[in-house]
């Protein structure tokens, strides 16, 4: 088991440092978030709390009460350790989800810190390699759609692949414009999201025109209700999930045995957890890509790393943060990411 790998490693924490990110995105919102830092040892290892809430963040970094995470563990122990914490000090976050994504902040740092005391890298410690990263592009429409985004890509990268956000005002003229550039591989549905920003109504309209429309696409997080429902029947390996997969009984929850998942390891809070369901994945020969969070800082490295270990040819929504700019310019990397030369602890560049 991929845990086993990593859970007896050392670790010496001796302080930590909480450092906030702040930066427009091409998705018309300002994304906080913060970098967590664990020293120990002459070496450092950092985490990305990805919370959707700027306040949480604001208070994340300002709070007077210090948190217990100083000490000599193993990983496993650390992470048992750090499972009895509330990260949030007695708040209730936007989302419960939030929770995940704090902890992962700790985890990854403190796996990144024990590969680095032991002078390793993750691919070493697992006995696998770093392959070349395949990534798409991910982004909504213009309002109203019309497909120029898209368009303006392709003139600039015409191999660009895509994962689009498709919403009720698509038109049947924007689905046909889109389907000729043969450039969209991951439709989001996002009609898993309840009560967020992004949230997309179940649409049987919507769904059926973009199924019809881009017949070799995955389509990801439908709603599923008596209207919808049929739409997927003899389309169901066409279907990957993202928001429901935070571990192994998440997976086993689905309405049916997927083909695909969406693996974006914030979302499972510990590196056990993560591990774990990748392994379960393996044995059932579910395919996975990775999916990220709009990271500022390290967190965008480690969905890097972990895709290069584990679905590095897959159609990974893990694009590098020039992508999310408002108005990107200059030579941006192009897909494959070639991996690192000298890889240490959960780095990738």
């Amino acid at each position: 088991m991929l845990y086993d790998h990593v859970s007896d490693l050392d670790l010496s924490v001796t302080g930590y440092d909480l450092d906030r990110r702040e930066r427009d995105t091409s998705s018309g919102f300002t994304r906080a978030t913060t970098v967590v830092s664990l020293h120990g040892d002459g070496e450092t290892g950092r985490g990305e709390d990805v919370t959707y809430e700027t306040a949480a963040h604001d208070s994340f970094r300002e709070t007077a009460v210090d948190f217990a995470v100083t000490g000599e563990f193993t990983l496993d122990e650390f992470s048992a350790h750090l499972s009895e914490q509330d990260l949030f000090f007695g708040e209730e976050p936007g989302q419960s989800i939030f929770r995940n994504y704090r902890r992962w902040a700790f985890e990854s740092a403190a796996l990144d810190l024990a590969l680095r005391q032991a002078d390793t890298d993750l691919a070493d410690r697992l006995d696998r390699t770093y392959d070349p990263v395949r990534f798409v592009v991910s982004t909504r429409l213009e309002d109203p759609p019309t497909g120029d985004r898209v368009l303006d890509w392709l003139d600039r990268n015409p191999e660009l692949e895509f994962k689009l956000d498709p919403t009720s005002d698509w038109t049947d003229a924007v689905v046909e414009r889109l389907a000729a550039t043969d450039a969209v591989r991951i439709l989001d549905l996002k009609g898993q999201y309840h009560g967020t920003t992004v949230d997309q109504p179940a649409d049987a309209d919507l769904y059926e025109r973009v199924l019809a429309g881009f017949p070799e696409a995955l389509v990801e997080d439908p709603e599923l209700n008596e209207k919808t429902r049929p739409l997927f029947d003899g389309q169901e390996a066409r279907v990957t999930w993202d928001y429901p997969i935070r571990g192994v009984e998440t997976v086993e929850d689905l309405p049916w045995e997927p083909e695909w998942l969406n693996v974006k390891p914030s979302r499972f809070g510990s590196v056990e957890s993560l591990f774990d369901t990748i392994d379960y994945c393996r044995e059932h020969e579910i395919r996975t890509f990775g999916g990220g969070q709009f990271e500022l800082d390290v967190g965008r490295e480690h969905i890097h790393a972990i895709a290069s270990l584990f679905y590095p040819d897959a159609p990974n929504d893990v694009a590098p943060k020039a992508y999310n700019d408002p108005n990107p310019t200059g030579d941006l990397p192009t897909s494959p990411l070639a991996p690192p030369t000298d890889p240490r602890g959960l780095s990738w560049r």
